[in-house]
């Protein structure tokens, strides 16, 4: 998997009713693209994600 810094990302609820979290890419800490990133979710939270296979990334520039 690769990311860049302003590449948002989706990590899908895993549970019946649970809504998906939005953030964007602060840093790429990973070599290449790769994980670690430093996220921001909308809701202001921010972390340091090692994503797992419940999330998509959205390209900055708008291919996937």
């Amino acid at each position: 998997m690769e990311a860049a810094q302003g590449d948002r990302i989706i990590i899908h609820g895993r549970t019946v009713g649970a809504s998906d979290r939005h953030g964007e890419i602060i840093e790429v800490r990973g070599a290449n693209g790769a994980p670690p990133y430093f996220v921001r979710f909308d809701d202001g939270h921010e972390t340091i994600l090692y994503p797992g296979g419940d999330f998509t990334i959205d390209r900055a520039g708008g291919s996937s």
